[in-house]
């Protein structure tokens, strides 16, 4: 175990996996995933290992290997966590009007690859290199991306977007985001107001060739 992964824990006081166990399985493979993401995001993939992983929880790399397998197990529990961070998060946007139901989905994009940094690098970085997402966890990812294409969908259906096939529609909004958001994590946009700016009208600018007006 290595107790300087859990700097500041005071002698005594329950540990990570401690807390999450007693909070039932779901909370437990939370944080196991969350302490290997800091892993990840802070020193690298050569960070990811089980014992690094464990150490920083404290608890036996027997619990890492029974709930994900091994490396290759953990890796695509990233992945799949992070698409399903970033669906709920884009299933939480609500509101009557399409287009700025469309315009707050970008928002949500963006705010959940800041948030989730380290997800954000395994799911669209290759930040664990060699790593193959498996089907289950490629599945995940689409479910993701249905959310747009059904807020899309909703806006044609209102008459906002010019009728089609929302998929393809979908899938130019989420370049157009997914490239400023993926411009901004790697330093081009260090000033959080501008790069908040820029994506606003960028989100714009993607839209308006769909517009039915």
């Amino acid at each position: 175990m290595d107790p300087s992964s859990r700097a500041g824990q005071a002698p005594g006081d329950p540990t990570p996996y401690q807390v999450a166990q007693r909070s039932g399985q779901e909370a437990l493979r939370r944080t196991l995933l969350d302490a290997a993401s800091r892993l990840l995001l802070a020193e690298g993939p050569g960070a990811l290992t089980m014992r690094r992983v464990a150490g920083a929880v404290g608890c036996s790399t027997t619990v890492l290997y029974t709930m994900f397998g091994g490396k290759e197990g953990l890796a695509d529990a990233l992945y799949r966590e992070g698409f399903e961070r970033l669906r709920r998060r884009l299933e939480a946007v609500a509101g009557d009007d399409p287009l700025g139901r469309l315009a707050a989905l970008g928002h949500a994009y963006r705010a959940n690859a800041l948030a989730e940094r380290a997800y954000y690098g395994v799911m669209f970085q290759q930040a664990i290199p060699g790593f193959r997402p498996s089907a289950a966890s490629l599945a995940a990812a689409g479910a993701s991306l249905e959310v747009l294409a059904r807020a899309v969908r909703a806006a044609m259906d209102a008459g906002a977007l010019r009728p089609g096939d929302p998929q393809p529609v979908a899938e130019v909004l989420w370049a157009a985001v997914h490239g400023v958001v993926s411009l901004e994590l790697a330093g081009h946009f260090p000033d959080p107001a501008t790069g908040a700016d820029r994506y606003r009208s960028l989100a714009s600018a993607a839209i308006l060739p769909f517009r039915s007006d």
